[in-house]
């Protein structure tokens, strides 16, 4: 159990929060700055993408090996050093002259974030009961939502203002000042060994540290938390198929100009968030006495959105086929407050910013990645109305691994010796 305030505890969420905002502003500003950098470098869209593309390719190649570094030497050091790091990268993106000197900012931006969602959660948990896992992960990975939507809005309007170079400068200058601020008032020795990831396990027990080689295995040795994986993963393929193309569905089929295509993209991508947000309280709130239960609201959310999603996007252009694809939206990437907090429960609190990894990871390779250029290449063969229609049903997927998930999971506990140690800690099965 944490062993620190509870005001405490909030405020290391408010400032883990907050610099999670920030990450995700400082990988997003770039999209606000491009036809600026476009025009004064001569640049090719190729040449762009790969800006931004080179962020997403370093966390994904990083953040694994990251995670489990700060695992075993600090999560709030690692913490402290990333933000500085991808904050001293985003200034030099604004002092940068040429091509070659922006894409090396851009790959250490992303070399500082890599791990920075994985140990945050991590961090986060640790001082949290175990009763408020999904509705404080639904949260947090709705950050990146906010701050995306942020990082646009705002590096948009100081580079119209400003010039790109001061959208880039006032993200860095940002980031320092939250890392000092976080290294000043968040500390190893006032979150305890929780967020040290020196001892424990899922279950909140503590003892001494076990070999990396005997911990790791735990990250897949169970079908329920594979499941969970499987399942996140799907589902963000929907949410990010939807966040990607939304833009260009509203341009086309609505004959909206981009600048306004975007706004209203915006507000999509924000309900994104919400929905997180929501359904990790409703999953807190309905499983406290049966914790089986998270995996119930996991296949609600992702057969919910299928249905949602399906029928707004066979609906005739109009306002009642935008508030059904809202609906749809709301339920998308809902499954990820939970999904975390499955995959918390079923792996040994020592390794808990390497379990967010993994789970990142499945995320990455099942639904960032893949869900914006699978929609692509199916629209180039059947129109983006049509591929937008397809798309949902890979909640039917994400569903079945959601109800094997559920199937096994109290098995999965007990086979593992997490369920008695739960029941012990909290007569009523929290977890």
């Amino acid at each position: 159990m944490p062993t620190v305030s509870r005001g405490y505890a909030r405020l290391v969420f408010a400032l883990s929060f907050g610099l999670l905002l920030i990450d995700y502003m400082s990988r997003q500003v770039l999209n606000a700055v491009f036809p600026l950098l476009k025009a004064e470098w001569l640049l090719a869209d190729a040449q762009l993408g790969s800006l931004s593309g080179i962020v997403a390719l370093m966390v994904g190649v990083l953040t694994f090996p990251l995670s489990l570094l700060a695992d075993r030497w600090g999560r709030v050091k690692s913490l402290v050093i990333a933000a500085t790091v991808w904050s001293l990268a985003t200034l030099g993106c604004a002092a940068a002259a040429s091509y070659g000197q922006m894409f090396l900012g851009r790959f250490m931006v992303g070399v500082g974030e890599a791990a920075y969602g994985s140990v945050g959660i991590a961090v986060v948990l640790s001082v949290f009961p175990v009763t408020l896992r999904a509705t404080l992960s639904g949260a947090f990975i709705a950050g990146g939502a906010f701050g995306s939507v942020l990082g646009v809005s705002i590096g948009g309007v100081v580079a119209q203002q400003l010039g790109w170079r001061w959208a880039f400068g006032v993200m860095g200058i940002a980031g320092l000042v939250m890392a000092a601020i976080y290294g000043i008032v968040v500390t190893e020795e006032r979150l305890g060994s929780g967020a040290s990831g020196g001892s424990g396990s899922s279950s909140g027990t503590s003892g001494e540290r076990a070999p990396i080689r005997t911990l790791l295995p735990r990250l897949f040795s169970s079908v329920s938390v594979l499941c969970a994986y499987i399942g996140s993963g799907l589902q963000m393929f929907i949410a990010m198929a939807l966040l990607a193309w939304m833009p260009s569905f509203l341009n086309r089929y609505y004959a909206m100009p981009p600048a306004r295509a975007g706004v209203i993209a915006g507000a999509f991508a924000l309900i994104t968030g919400i929905g997180m947000i929501l359904c990790g309280f409703v999953t807190d709130r309905l499983s406290r006495r049966i914790g089986a239960r998270k995996w119930t609201v996991a296949i609600i959310c992702s057969l919910g959105s299928l249905v949602l999603l399906t029928a707004g996007f066979h609906l005739p252009v109009g306002p009642p086929q935008l508030l059904l694809i809202g609906a749809g939206t709301l339920l998308s990437n809902a499954t990820a407050g939970p999904a975390a907090a499955m995959v918390s429960n079923l792996t040994p609190a020592a390794v808990a910013a390497t379990a967010m990894a993994t789970l990142t990871l499945a995320n990455s390779l099942l639904g960032l990645a893949p869900g914006p250029a699978v929609t692509g290449m199916l629209a180039d063969r059947m129109g983006l109305l049509g591929a937008l229609q397809l798309v949902p049903c890979v909640a039917v997927l994400s569903g079945a691994a959601f109800v094997i998930g559920k199937l096994r999971y109290e098995h999965d506990l007990r086979r593992l010796g997490l369920l008695p140690a739960v029941t012990l800690t909290n007569p009523e099965l929290s977890s």
